[in-house]
């Protein structure tokens, strides 16, 4: 099994968080994973599918604090808008580096699971905590906790992994950041 995928299902797995994981091919956009969480929303026959997620990590503009956003994946975010949600300033993507720095991941795998590698960051520069000693502040779509389940992809965009809303937020407690719950409109 792929590590980067191993290293989160044994996080889950050391947490008795259950989990259900389908492989695909990577999927680098929402148009083509649309057609393989199909196959995903199928397998739940009571007609309660997960909740797909979108996932972007931003940067402020001094470049010292990280922010991760998730939201429904039919929504649309343009940047102006999340500044003015997040109310962080001025916001730009994170660079490749970053994002393996903060969460573990290389573009096209980035999603919440990425937190199991914001934790424990004695090697961190100090610059880049948040006073709660994480790199990362984690904003959610507040339409995950009408969801049953929710999915990310598991730090690699070859796989997605639902859990139920309960366990995602337990991950949450569990990863020990802050979190906020945003109302995100469909567009």
């Amino acid at each position: 099994m792929n590590p980067t995928i191993k290293a989160v299902l044994d996080f889950l797995s050391a947490h008795d968080i259950p989990y259900e994981i389908y492989t695909h091919p990577a999927l680098f956009t929402i148009e083509e994973a649309l057609e393989y969480w199909a196959k995903i929303d199928a397998s739940h026959t009571d007609g309660t599918g997960p909740t797909h997620c979108k996932n972007l990590f931003m940067r402020n503009h001094k470049g010292n604090r990280h922010y991760l956003v998730s939201y429904e994946c039919h929504k649309q975010l343009d940047i102006h808008s999340l500044e003015h949600m997040l109310h962080q300033g001025k916001l730009s993507f994170g660079s490749p580096e970053r994002l393996e720095r903060c969460l573990g991941v290389k573009p096209g795998s980035v999603g919440m699971f990425g937190l199991i590698h914001d934790m424990d960051l004695t090697d961190a520069d100090p610059k880049e905590l948040f006073e709660n000693g994480h790199r990362v502040k984690f904003f959610y779509d507040s339409d995950l906790l009408k969801a049953s389940s929710v999915s990310f992809h598991p730090c690699d965009n070859t796989a997605t992994v639902v859990i139920s809303k309960d366990d995602f937020l337990r991950f949450l407690d569990i990863w020990g950041g802050e979190a906020e719950a945003l109302e995100m409109a469909q567009n």
